[in-house]
C-alpha cells in the first residue's frame, strides 16, 4: 500500500524507491537511491524533478517491491554462462556474460515469461558472439509495487529450462581444410579458399590443423577426409564442388567417406548451397564458392553455433530463413547488421 506525503513534508522520511533524474544528452540514473533520507537540501531538487509527493511504502503479505521482484526475476532468467548483482537500480537489473562465448535465447520461453503482466526482459539477438562482462539482457518490474504472485509465477517460467539466457564457451578445435577443384590441385590457379578459411577459425580461437588439396575426384576427396580424422582433426571445412554441376562432386565424397547426416542446402543468401555432415561427432561443413566473393556468408552465421557445441542440421539451416538475407551492402558492417539474427 502506498501513502502519499507532499514533498516539503518529506524531510526525515527514507525514500521508498529509487529517484530517477534525466538531462538530455547529459545523464540519465538515480538522482536519489532507495533508503535515502530527505534532508532541506533535497527539497529544490525534488520538486525541480517534478516530485511535489513522495510515497511511503506499507507492503501487504501478498505484495513485493519492484527492487525485490527485479532480484528474483532475475534470478529466473540467467542461465549457464550469466552472472548478475544483487543491486538493482531503479528498478532494474542487467544479465552479463560471465564468459566470452555464443549467446542463447529461449525465445518461446521468453515470450511467455514477457506474458505476465507488469513484468518484461530485454536481450540481445540469440547466436550473438559476445564478451565477457558484455550487458546480455535488462529485466525489471514495471510499476513500483505489485502483486508478489505474478512476480513468482514469472521467475518460475524464465527458469523452467535453466534460464531464459545463457552463455556457452566456443570449443578450441583443431579443423582440417580440404580444398577441392582440379584447378587448383593443378596449379592452374592460385588457392584463395585455405587463406580465408583459416582466418574464420582463428578468430574464433581455434586453429587449423592440417590443409589437403584434391582435384574433382570423390575418392581422392574422401581419402583427404579420412586422412584428416585418422590425424586427430575435430572439424571439417570442405571448400568448392558444392553446386550441382556434374564434375562437382564433393557430396559425393563426402558420404563415400563415411558421412551421414548429410543436410545440403540452407535458407541463406549468400550460402543457399552449404552442407552439414557428420561422420561420428566430428561436423563436416560444406562451403560454397560464393565464400570466396562475399565476406560473410551462411558459414559466418553457424560456425559459432557448431563450436558453441550445437549440432546442425535441416531445421536449424531451415530457421535462419527469418533474416538470412544479406542486403550485400556496399561496406559491410556485419555482425552489426540484420543477416542471421532472424534466428
Amino acid at each position: 500500500m502506498l501513502k502519499t506525503i507532499k514533498v516539503e513534508d518529506a524531510v526525515g522520511t527514507r525514500l521508498a524507491h529509487d529517484i530517477t533524474e534525466i538531462r538530455p544528452g547529459q545523464f540519465k540514473g538515480a538522482a536519489f537511491r532507495k533508503g535515502h533520507e530527505v534532508c532541506n537540501e533535497d527539497i529544490c531538487h525534488l520538486q525541480k524533478l517534478g516530485k511535489n509527493h513522495l510515497y511511503l511504502i506499507d507492503l501487504a503479505m501478498d505484495e513485493i517491491h519492484e527492487n525485490e521482484a527485479a532480484v528474483l526475476l532475475a534470478a529466473g532468467l540467467a542461465g549457464e554462462g550469466v552472472e548478475w548483482q544483487d543491486d538493482p537500480k531503479e528498478g532494474k537489473i542487467g544479465l552479463h556474460a560471465a564468459m566470452d562465448g555464443l549467446l542463447r535465447i529461449d525465445t518461446a520461453c521468453l515470450a511467455a515469461f514477457n506474458m505476465v503482466d507488469e513484468v518484461m526482459c530485454a536481450t540481445l539477438h540469440s547466436h550473438t558472439l559476445v564478451k565477457k562482462g558484455q550487458l546480455v539482457a535488462a529485466t525489471r518490474a514495471i510499476p513500483l509495487v505489485m502483486k508478489r504472485a505474478p512476480i513468482e509465477r514469472a521467475a518460475a517460467i524464465a527458469a523452467q529450462n535453466s534460464g531464459v539466457v545463457s552463455v556457452k564457451a566456443l570449443k578450441k578445435v583443431k579443423a582440417g581444410l580440404v580444398i577441392t577443384g582440379s584447378e587448383v590441385y593443378h596449379g592452374l590457379i592460385e588457392d584463395k579458399f585455405a587463406p580465408i578459411l583459416e582466418a574464420k577459425i582463428i578468430d574464433l580461437g581455434s586453429a587449423v590443423a592440417a590443409t589437403a588439396f584434391a582435384p574433382d575426384d570423390e575418392t581422392i576427396i574422401a581419402a583427404a577426409i579420412r586422412g584428416h580424422i585418422d590425424s586427430g582433426c575435430d572439424l571439417l571445412l570442405l571448400s568448392g564442388g558444392m553446386s550441382v554441376d556434374p564434375d562437382d562432386v564433393t557430396r559425393k565424397a563426402i558420404r563415400l567417406a563415411g558421412a551421414d547426416q548429410i543436410h545440403y542446402g540452407a535458407a541463406a543468401l549468400p550460402g543457399a548451397m552449404f552442407l552439414t555432415a557428420y561422420i561420428g561427432d566430428i561436423p563436416l561443413l560444406g562451403v560454397p564458392a560464393c565464400g570466396l566473393h562475399h565476406r560473410v556468408t551462411v558459414l559466418d552465421l553457424l560456425l559459432p553455433r557448431i563450436l558453441a557445441g550445437e549440432k546442425i542440421g535441416k531445421k536449424e539451416m531451415a530457421f535462419i530463413g527469418h533474416g538470412g538475407l544479406c542486403k550485400d551492402c556496399p561496406e559491410c558492417s556485419y555482425p552489426h547488421c540484420p543477416f542471421g539474427k532472424g534466428s
